[in-house]
């Protein structure tokens, strides 16, 4: 059955049955009943499948592997071959659970502050309607894409290849807001916004808040998005209005987003002081380190995963460039010894979506080890290995996310 071929995770797809996921599901009590203060309720067995929750309830269930309430991944084999990832098989990241869900039954009465401009005041969704439109597809994926492949047993949701989804935004660009509200202070380095979630009772809320700041150069692609892929931003995705960075990381793509205030430093809320900085194994994080901002160019393959028959086959992909185009994507069948360079699938729709890729191979019966390699505009292609890091995070290395085929 699809559904079936769709729940089963097989050697290449580590991240339910890897050391790190086994060790994450039972840590200790204490950081236990913290993590369900905040309604992220791990899977209590690897190999029991789980229900959406309440608020994700419409996505297809058979594409998603569910890691938690608040995480779910696209499963490799339901990633496809499209532009444009189908709303119901997009992954679900959250850092605190979701408000409620009344807050999209009027979407165009959800305000925003606007802050650190010449003229800072708020707006109604209905309002930034009327200041101008545009539609970007645009890849969102989390930091943590592709955690599963590190051996050292990174903390966090143990994504394999499925934290990613290319997307198409509809909103008022960010530029046209600022510009009409006199523009941005003189001394403004960053771009800081802040999510609308209910926070817990009795905790300092800046260890907590979503709260991320991105650097100003971002203005000039950042758009506050009140739909995605036509439709009405749902609650599950951010609704009623999100703050979209196109080419940057998932978490400063903020849901729910209550302020945009252009600030001289960045945030001291723990999400940004210290969260999703890439720093040294067994190292805390701080304000001095990089900041998970801009994507790296990355792809992985799509189709065939673990089996096919001789003769001519499709191999099938997606590529990405972050914030920069993408030139090439070459395949290698043999692990990374030989390469030829596949051919895009489909229509460019732009720098900051992702392009689906094909290669025709004759394929004798043995064992294949199916890897691919993207290169962007500027000349910068995808590793072999990964970064070491504590967090497991912005990894492209094309071999880990490669797959092994067994052709018959």
């Amino acid at each position: 059955m699809q559904q079936d071929r769709f729940l089963h995770r097989g050697p290449n797809d580590p991240g339910l049955e890897s050391p790190a996921r086994r060790r994450l599901l039972v840590g200790s009590a204490g950081a236990m009943a913290a993590v369900s203060l905040l309604g992220f309720i791990p899977l209590a067995r690897a190999d029991e499948p789980k229900s959406l929750p309440d608020y994700a309830a419409w996505k297809e269930r058979s594409a998603l592997i569910v890691h938690s309430t608040n995480t779910m991944e696209t499963e490799r084999g339901a990633i496809g071959n499209g532009v444009i990832t189908p709303s119901d098989r997009l992954f679900v990241r959250n850092n605190l659970p979701a408000p409620p869900a009344t807050i999209t039954d009027d979407p165009d009465a959800w305000e925003v502050n606007i802050e650190g401009v010449r003229n800072p005041r708020k707006l109604t969704v209905g309002e930034l309607k009327s200041m101008g439109v545009t539609t970007v597809a645009s890849v969102l994926q989390c930091s943590g894409n592709g955690r599963a492949f590190f051996p050292h047993g990174a903390s966090g949701t143990q994504w394999s290849v499925g934290a990613a989804g290319c997307v198409m935004w509809t909103g008022v660009p960010l530029k046209d807001v600022v510009e009409a509200l006199g523009g941005p202070d003189s001394d403004a380095r960053y771009i800081t916004s802040t999510g609308g979630e209910s926070l817990p009772e009795g905790l300092d809320p800046k260890t907590i808040v979503v709260e991320r700041s991105v650097p100003t150069r971002a203005l000039d692609s950042a758009l506050l998005a009140w739909e995605m892929n036509d439709e009405p931003m749902p609650h599950t995705h951010g609704g009623p209005l999100r703050m979209v960075v196109p080419g940057y990381y998932g978490v400063n793509n903020v849901k729910y987003v209550k302020t945009i205030a252009f600030t001289e430093n960045q945030t001291d809320a723990k999400i940004q002081a210290s969260g999703y900085r890439i720093r040294d194994v067994g190292e805390k994080g701080s304000p001095d380190q990089p900041s998970m901002w801009e994507m790296n160019v990355k792809s992985w393959v799509t189709a065939p995963l673990e089996s096919g028959r001789s003769g001519r086959n499709m191999i099938y992909g997606v590529a990405f460039g972050g914030t920069v185009a993408l030139d090439r994507v070459e395949v290698s069948l043999d692990g990374g010894k030989n390469w030829k360079q596949a051919r895009f699938l489909g229509p460019d729709l732009g720098p900051y979506a992702w392009r689906p890729f094909v290669m025709a191979a004759d394929l004798s019966p043995g064992e294949y080890r199916i890897v691919s390699r993207a290169t962007d505009t500027q000349g910068n292609s995808q590793p072999e290995g990964r970064t070491e890091n504590e967090r497991g995070y912005g990894h492209n290395g094309w071999s880990d996310h490669g797959v092994t085929v067994t052709v018959s």
